[in-house]
């Protein structure tokens, strides 16, 4: 038996160089202004977000690491730190302990579900299509704020797992 596992760790150890993380995670805006790339190591501290809040926030960079926008529940920033022309008045909340996650249309990589959710104010979904405002971004007016859940049926947390 110890042989196997020496035979399986000797093989394997090679291949472990080949795998890659996924790194649309890698920036994170958050706090007064703050944020962390994770695309350098050690990863560097960020100072030009937009976001001011101290609870739930949300960002997604492309699978290179970068960063494509972000949200605090209520507005969403472009990779530029400019708020989308139809990135205001999401129905988060910026006070929300998680008010927002991004998610990837698994049809379209393109385009992205913001969900968003505040207490009273419902479970809803924005759509953003990285391709518009020139390669920035911009939510889709006619898919913003689409109800999911009534207001009397909402929290002030919303998590994601792939299936």
């Amino acid at each position: 038996m110890n042989r196997f596992l020496l035979f399986l760790t000797l093989f394997l150890i090679p291949f472990s160089k080949l795998c890659k993380a996924q790194k649309e995670g890698n920036v994170w805006y958050f706090g007064q202004n703050a944020g962390i790339n994770f695309n350098t190591t050690p990863p560097t501290p960020l100072t030009d977000g937009q976001i001011n809040t101290r609870e739930g926030v949300a960002s997604i960079a492309d699978k290179n690491g970068n960063l494509l926008f972000y949200t605090e529940g209520t507005t969403v920033w472009d990779a530029d730190n400019n708020v989308m022309p139809n990135g205001f008045g999401l129905q988060g909340d910026y006070s929300s302990t998680q008010s927002s996650i991004i998610v990837p249309d698994p049809g379209n990589a393109d385009k992205y579900y913001i969900f968003t959710t505040a207490e009273f104010k419902g479970f809803r979904y924005s759509m953003v299509d990285i391709t518009l405002n020139g390669g920035k971004g911009d939510v889709i007016p006619t898919e913003k704020n689409i109800p999911l859940l009534p207001d009397d049926a909402s929290t002030e947390k919303v998590i994601a797992t792939r299936h």
